[in-house]
């Protein structure tokens, strides 16, 4: 017997794109590996490739729109104490359960003080922010000198509007209206940015493997056909992201902030 609607087609309420109530209609998809936020999972280990183990005692990592803690398994033995800061109560009350010691707040303005963090993440956060500039300050602010900022990203580009919007919003779980595309970020205004709030970014393409992501695709609408909702454990391995030539989709940033 097939079961009813998926928790994406089942949203109550039409919101305006990017609005955050999304996230609280969506909560029970968190940590769905093959639900309405997979792709974060994929990035989320992305990321945390970037992050080294600490190098003291006590450091201290910021998560920036940690949402429900997506990366917390995948630091975990790195040797951080995890803070998360996101505007989703939703979110956070997941990312407690899985270790995070979580802000509610805006990331625009952190209640953090300067130069506490070792190493400050944003992963798929700066898309989302109306004053993208001023989540870059912020970030900037919280790290201490020789700290680590690391980042993802949607690039303010037609193929990105394409890719990410017109079509990848059109795909099996994924949300209508989770992204606004004018607030994608322009990589090389970010990195002008970074430099100018002291940090020495650097930035590459990154994308999802292509087998693993038909193999993904193939599996989520076979099970959005037959159980109209996706497993809480993921059927099969989850795509790669990798690196790529172009930044004109996604892209990843690292860089450290000058002393």
């Amino acid at each position: 017997m097939r079961e009813g609607p998926s928790p994406v087609s089942a949203v109550p309420r039409v919101l305006p794109p990017n609005d955050p109530r999304q996230y609280d209609d969506l909560a029970a998809e968190w940590w769905r590996p093959d639900g309405a936020f997979a792709m974060l999972h994929w990035l989320a280990r992305a990321r945390a490739a970037l992050v080294p183990p600490a190098d003291r005692p006590g450091a201290l990592l910021v998560d920036l729109g940690c949402g429900a803690g997506l990366l917390a398994p995948h630091l975990a033995g790195k040797g951080y104490r995890h803070v998360g800061v996101d505007v989703t109560r939703s979110a956070l009350a997941q990312a407690a359960a899985h270790g995070v010691t979580v802000v509610n707040a805006d990331a625009t303005a952190v209640p953090l003080a300067d130069r506490c963090a070792d190493v400050v993440t944003a992963g798929e956060l700066l898309e989302h922010v109306p004053d993208w500039p001023r989540a870059v300050a912020e970030a900037c602010r919280l790290l201490r000198p020789g700290g680590l900022l690391v980042l993802d990203t949607l690039n303010d580009t037609v193929l990105s509007r394409l890719l990410a919007v017109e079509i990848g919003e059109r795909l099996p779980t994924v949300p209508r209206g989770i992204h606004d595309p004018r607030l994608f970020v322009d990589h090389r205004q970010l990195v002008a940015e970074c430099a100018r709030r002291g940090v020495d970014l650097r930035v590459r393409g990154v994308r999802p493997g292509l087998r693993g992501t038909v193999r993904w695709l193939a599996r989520r609408m076979r099970a959005a056909a037959g159980r109209g909702r996706p497993q809480s454990t993921p059927a099969g391995p989850a795509p790669e992201i990798k690196p790529t030539w172009s930044t004109a989709v996604l892209y990843q940033g690292r860089g450290i902030r000058r002393g």
